[in-house]
């Protein structure tokens, strides 16, 4: 599978922009780490998506974004956190969720999900991070994002997302994008780009026939001056060491280290995002209640 791409489209004029991202690759590895079921695979492949194009339009190099679907729905909640490149991470609490299909065929997002709401946290590296709240409006996520943008951030937008998982429950294809308008933006153009969006049906269907960012260009501008603005790798990318951990460990106090020590045995902590382990021994415990004793 190709490596996952974020492009970026504005139009000749500044009326509006598109950001596009092909994320197969990163799809596939969080059904990797998370051994996902179809269901799950499509709720968090979405979310996925959505903080990588949301993690993008930050400016910052250190400016981080954590999106969170809180839904009473069977999933539970579900995590992702994205850094100003589209470089993403993320888990949901319950990735065995597995439902029936939808009557017309399709995974059941929304049944997974559930009703509630989405939470945006924008950590610019200074003072308190933004936190910025909407209603979930139908649970399948591309039209939650939507309603996010108007609601909390008063951004006229247009968000699709979508998930193919084949028959080995691997992710085929997965992929989204966000439309929006710029300030100032011509009342000519906002016409032309709410007719040419009533074309595009399903991006997995219009992926998985071999198209990618170009072509959804192409779609969304039709009739419509635009040029690229530039093409990013992205990954599925965890920020986790031993050294997080072992602060996290300093941060519980002397008495729960010592409790650990009492217990005679290596402490293992494992990673929410990426299932890594690490290991911390006795004589490491101990040299960390040092350190937290000083």
């Amino acid at each position: 599978m190709n490596n996952s791409k974020i492009t970026r489209f504005i139009t000749s004029d500044g009326s509006a922009r598109l950001i596009f991202a092909d994320t197969g690759e990163i799809v596939n590895t969080a059904h990797m780490h998370h051994l996902t079921t179809p269901t799950a695979t499509a709720v968090l492949g979405r979310a996925l998506t959505a903080a990588s194009l949301m993690g993008c339009l930050m400016k910052n190099p250190t400016d981080s974004l954590t999106f969170q679907l809180k839904g009473d729905g069977p999933g539970g909640t579900v995590t992702c956190v994205s850094d100003y490149s589209g470089n993403v991470r993320g888990y949901m609490d319950n990735p065995a969720v597995d439902l029936p299909l939808k009557p017309n065929g399709k995974l059941d997002v929304s049944g997974a999900v559930g009703q509630g709401y989405i939470c945006i946290v924008r950590d610019l590296g200074a003072g308190e991070p933004y936190v910025g709240m909407s209603e979930l409006v139908s649970g399948e996520i591309a039209e939650d994002v939507t309603a996010y943008f108007a609601n909390s951030e008063q951004t006229p937008s247009a968000c699709a997302l979508g998930v193919l998982v084949d028959r080995d429950y691997s992710c085929r294809v997965a992929g989204g994008f966000i439309l929006q308008l710029l300030p100032g933006a011509d009342d000519a153009i906002i016409d032309k780009l709410e007719a040419n969006m009533t074309v595009i049906n399903s991006v997995t269907e219009i992926m998985n026939k071999g198209y990618g960012a170009e072509r959804f260009a192409q779609l969304v501008f039709d009739g419509i001056e635009y040029e690229e603005f530039d093409t990013i790798d992205i990954s599925f990318k965890c920020t986790c060491s031993k050294e997080k951990y072992e602060k996290g460990l300093i941060s519980l106090g002397k008495d729960e280290i010592q409790a650990m020590l009492d217990d005679g045995e290596d402490v293992e902590t494992v990673c929410r995002f990426c299932k890594n382990k690490y290991v911390f021994s006795l004589d490491e415990l101990k040299d960390i209640l040092d350190k937290t004793a000083k």
